[in-house]
């Protein structure tokens, strides 16, 4: 059972996605109505996914995001937020957040939302998704990971799979073209991240990126 956070500083919002997690089958671990809280909460609750809103009392989401991956590298934030506007999204994803959702998805989005976010998957509302690999490309002059010689040597498939990762397929999409399963997928995807040390799906987008992974495969 996948573990939650849920910080949010509205009362009923809060109670209302924890109630929607519980009853979509999470363990709901923790709950926090501000940043500070959050940040004090999570050690000892040791959440595998926070769903994080960005506007919060005492600590941004932002910052809560940067202290959380701090103290926990393997955490996986999810941001659920009211706002949709560009700026915040690439302001929560450089931060460190594997995902991205607005406030107006379904309940059901949500649960879907949580269980790829637990999976490494990077989930972001339609639309918002291509906004970020944008911007990834416009950074690619600073990678996060050198090349050259000591670069980890990954296997034909690992890079199959990379490459459609950098494209913005989902694990469903990248098993449907690759004719393996889906947890063979994710399989690729750890094993990758493990190579790399990386932490998630978002760090390795920009990694292939880099590399010039996304522009190898139509």
């Amino acid at each position: 059972m996948t573990r939650v956070m849920v910080v949010d500083d509205h009362p009923m919002w809060r109670e209302g996605v924890a109630r929607d997690l519980t009853e979509g089958g999470f363990e709901v671990v923790a709950t926090a109505g501000d940043g500070g809280e959050a940040v004090r909460r999570a050690p000892a609750a040791r959440p595998q996914v926070v769903v994080l809103d960005l506007q919060l009392p005492v600590l941004s989401g932002v910052e809560v995001t940067r202290r959380l991956l701090a103290a926990d590298p393997a955490v996986r934030v999810l941001v659920l937020s009211a706002s949709g506007e560009h700026a915040d999204v690439l302001e929560a994803v450089k931060a460190g957040a594997t995902g991205y959702l607005v406030k107006s998805a379904s309940r059901e989005e949500l649960l879907d939302a949580v269980t790829r976010t637990a999976q490494g998957e990077a989930v972001f509302t339609p639309g918002l998704a291509g906004l970020v690999l944008g911007e990834f490309r416009r950074l690619s002059a600073s990678p996060t990971v050198p090349a050259g010689p000591a670069a980890p040597r990954l296997t034909d498939r690992e890079t199959e799979v990379l490459r459609l990762v950098a494209k913005g397929l989902s694990y469903k999409q990248i098993a449907e073209r690759l004719v393996i399963s889906h947890r063979t997928v994710q399989n690729h995807v750890q094993n990758t991240l493990t190579k790399l040390q990386l932490h998630n799906r978002v760090e390795l987008v920009r990694y292939a990126i880099e590399q010039g992974l996304d522009d190898e495969l139509s």
